[in-house]
């Protein structure tokens, strides 16, 4: 077995993750812990699939159905992050505001900040891209 495709999405979603994180700070001008995890330039989902389909384009060729499956799901995951995920968010937000404004001590605050625009799923896409081409020079054949 060819240990790229292993390690490629566990690598692209450890070198995705300070790169968001220090996005985030800089344009915050504050250290961005909060800022971690789902939402937020670029996304992590995106970068994991387009890297994987990216490694699988580069040594199968496009004409190979494993690469076909990889864009199947790459399609799968860009539209859940950018509208699925975003009507989750809006209705979190709908309900913290509901809970604010009945004072309910009980109300665990829910994260608001879900999906991602067509911006950020752009930049996990091109992160993906290059990093899939990053772990194919490395890893060579």
């Amino acid at each position: 077995m060819d240990i790229a495709y292993l390690v490629t999405p566990l690598i692209t979603w450890i070198l995705v993750g300070p790169i968001k994180f220090l996005i985030n700070s800089v344009r915050t001008r504050q250290w961005a812990f909060g800022l971690v995890g789902n939402g937020g330039f670029p996304s992590n989902h995106s970068a994991v699939v387009s890297s994987m389909a990216t490694l699988i384009a580069l040594r199968e060729g496009i004409g190979h159905p494993a690469f076909g499956v990889a864009v199947t799901l790459a399609f799968i995951v860009i539209i859940d992050a950018n509208s699925l995920r975003q009507h989750v968010g809006k209705q979190a937000a709908a309900i913290n505001r509901l809970a604010k404004e009945a004072a309910s001590p009980a109300h665990t605050w829910l994260r608001e900040r879900m999906g991602h625009t067509l911006v950020e799923i752009a930049g996990g896409l091109c992160t993906g891209v290059a990093i899939g081409f990053l772990i194919n020079y490395v890893f060579g054949r």
